[in-house]
């Protein structure tokens, strides 16, 4: 199935924006960005002023995760955040109300990034295995992404290791999403549905000059 996708991405990533559209379609693509303040301390209503004007019937949001994407970006001049859309981009992303329900979110880890990302293999002292290093954290995304995607380890055994279900987020190199884009969309919108999404938090996430 298609779901319709809104977009976020830096002004630097545009090529693969523009790339994603044209595999994609532009019927399937949401292309209004966030492209002004919204001046409010109202939260809820600038989650929903987002979710109608910019991510109206979209269900997944796909975020570019480039070298100008993460948290550490900084403040600019005036001291307010450099990513101070993307945040809310993300933030109205995971906003779930009856009227504007909870959409999808899906990493897509553009080439500059991947040995950033996918950083090999890490021996754990707890199990005796190895896991996949796969660095999700203020260096490569936004918190909004990095601390929802790993919500709930195994169980039983080790705590280092994450099943599927224990991730809200999807997360996929940008060459392996253009081989097969509807399946990664399909499996981030299978999120909202399962019973990870209850775990879902974006209102205690702080961030500097916000």
């Amino acid at each position: 199935m298609s779901h319709r996708c809104f977009i976020s991405f830096k002004k630097e990533d545009l090529y693969y924006k523009e790339k994603i559209l044209e595999k994609l379609g532009a019927d399937q693509i949401k292309g209004k960005a966030l492209d002004k303040w919204i001046d409010s301390d109202d939260l809820e209503y600038v989650m929903q002023v987002i979710r109608k004007e910019y991510l109206s019937n979209t269900s997944v949001t796909l975020y570019l995760i480039g070298q100008h994407s993460s948290e550490n970006e900084g403040l600019d001049y005036e001291g307010y955040n450099k990513q101070s859309f993307i945040i809310r981009e993300l933030q109205a992303t995971l906003y779930d109300r009856k009227s504007n329900r909870r959409s999808g979110l899906l990493g897509i880890v553009l080439p500059e990034m991947e040995s950033l990302v996918f950083a090999g293999k890490i021996y754990c002292q707890t199990c005796g295995n190895n896991h996949n290093l796969i660095k999700i954290n203020d260096d490569s995304t936004i918190r909004e992404f990095s601390q929802n995607y790993y919500l709930d380890p195994i169980q039983e055994g080790c705590k280092n290791a994450f099943e599927e279900n224990g991730r809200f987020c999807v997360l996929i190199r940008y060459s392996t999403f253009m081989n097969d884009p509807d399946r990664y969309i399909d499996e981030a919108f299978d999120k909202t549905q399962d019973e990870i999404s209850n775990r879902v938090h974006w209102r205690d996430i702080q961030h500097r000059g916000l």
